[in-house]
């Protein structure tokens, strides 16, 4: 099991104190005894990941420095291409399906140091907040293994929580990558769109959907952020500009930094959720942070126009699944007919639903009502945000609404699985990076976490807070 941080290992690796392949076999050793409780890996690279290793190894003893991340194990959520590998989405529909390529951030990883030790199990195309939603199997999350792991990076957040690997992958929509990272225990990063490249990332939402960090400590995900950030001509989404490095800055300290407690982040919650924030805001007051309750209303609108753009993009995207070029293919009488059999054997309950949704939002009698009202509402919470951040340089809320629920406690009623992302979802229509931290426990000793969000391009100021906020947690918080 890995203990040590990412920063930590990879300075042992590069000094050549420890080899990138003991530390790859720890690892690879680690999965082989857990995954079969948590369920979190789909597929294990371990030969892959062994000629990595090697080939870190040879960099260091030819006096080269191998990157950052020199040996460092990473699990990738399954719906990030990786070449010649089983890449599914936590879908019957890419059964058998092998990229032909990799993915930027895999890419980058790879030019980095780091080793990806495998494929992590998520909700059905990232479409779910537990990891239940997966067509091989619920994850479960090592805090309690009765319990969900949030979704739907359920399975990398889990990866890092057992300590199976000290970072992972995750794409973060509408929250699955913080909300996993909240009940799991670790830190969770969602950066602004556009700052790390979505080449390679299978679509659920284009304008939605970015690729983000988890890590057991705010320096390990900044590092990794520092990583994978940058411009990417592949993704016409990406943006031009050069990254600040946030490594560099992450001790600097929460002194005369502006922070909004935003009563809309909090309100609803558990108030052993509740409790905790205010605890964190407490701390970052006690570390010189100007601190002052803030109310931006116009959040309670997000989970509704979410909840048609986002299924409204999906059922585009999805569109491409249709048995012909890869995956699934179920034979029909004609080309109609194999389609609709495709799609009908491929697609899980959660899909469909959200494809259906998607589809009927898009038509052309409610187009107007809906898909164009929804993308009304995300300007209103646009231009909440940037009112906010007139007065203070960050906000602070709740992660997830409660700790980590029951297995099978919300498969059955949507709408109570949806409210899961009620206070992650605003960052994701703004656009603007977000992260959660581990802060303490709930009343029923499972993690509870804690938000920082921050303006667009804020990713140097979003970890130096979050620092802080680590710092301050309560002893044994997520263990």
């Amino acid at each position: 099991m890995t203990t040590a941080t990412a920063l930590a290992l990879a300075a042992e690796v590069r000094s050549g104190r420890r080899t990138a392949r003991d530390v790859v076999e720890e690892a690879l050793a680690a999965v082989a005894a857990g995954n079969g409780e948590l369920n979190a890996f789909l597929t294990v690279l371990g030969d892959e990941a062994r000629a990595q290793a090697d080939a870190v190894d040879a960099e260091v003893a030819a006096g080269r420095d191998p990157g950052p991340l020199a040996g460092v194990p990473v699990a990738l959520k399954d719906n990030l291409c990786t070449r010649g590998s089983l890449t599914t989405c936590g879908s019957k529909i890419l059964e058998g399906w092998r990229p032909p390529y990799d993915a930027t951030v895999v890419e980058s990883l790879r030019a980095a140091g780091a080793v990806a030790i495998g494929k992590t199990n998520m909700d059905e195309f990232a479409m779910g907040s537990s990891t239940e939603n997966s067509a091989f199997g619920p994850t479960r999350n090592p805090r309690h293994t009765g319990k969900v792991p949030g979704g739907s990076s359920g399975g990398s957040a889990a990866a890092v929580a057992a300590g199976f690997t000290p970072l992972g992958l995750g794409s973060d929509t509408g929250g699955s990558i913080r909300q996993p990272a909240a009940l799991c225990g670790v830190v969770g990063m969602k950066p602004t769109y556009g700052r790390i490249s979505r080449y390679g990332l299978v679509a659920f939402a284009s304008s939605l959907d970015q690729i983000g960090p988890f890590a057991t400590t705010v320096e390990d995900a900044a590092l990794l952020f520092d990583v994978l950030a940058g411009h990417d001509p592949l993704d016409s989404t990406s943006l031009p500009s050069i990254p600040e490095p946030t490594l560099a800055s992450v001790h600097d300290g929460a002194e005369g930094v502006r922070v909004g407690l935003c009563r809309d982040l909090i309100d609803g919650c558990a108030p052993d959720v509740v409790a905790r924030v205010q605890e964190a805001a407490d701390a970052l007051a006690g570390a010189g942070a100007k601190v002052e309750e803030i109310s931006v209303p116009e959040f309670a609108y997000g989970l509704s126009a979410y909840y048609l753009i986002a299924p409204a993009e999906a059922s585009s995207n999805l569109a491409r699944y249709d048995g012909v070029r890869y995956g699934l293919r179920v034979d029909g009488e004609d080309a109609a007919a194999m389609n609709t059999a495709t799609r009908t054997a491929g697609f899980g309950p959660e899909v469909k639903r959200r494809v259906m949704l998607g589809t009927y939002a898009l038509s052309a009698g409610y187009y107007d009502a809906y898909y164009a009202q929804a993308q009304r509402v995300r300007t209103l919470v646009m231009r909440a945000f940037d009112r906010a951040y007139e007065s203070v340089d960050v906000l602070l809320g709740a992660t997830a609404p409660t700790t980590a629920f029951d297995l099978g406690a919300k498969v059955d009623d949507p709408m109570a699985m949806y409210m899961n992302d009620v206070c992650t979802i605003p960052s994701n229509l703004s656009g603007h990076p977000a992260i959660s931290v581990p802060f303490g426990t709930g009343e029923d000793g499972l993690p509870v976490g804690v938000q920082v969000m921050a303006p667009a391009l804020g990713e140097a100021m979003l970890f130096r807070l979050a620092r802080v906020v680590e710092e301050h947690a309560p002893q044994g918080a997520g263990s």
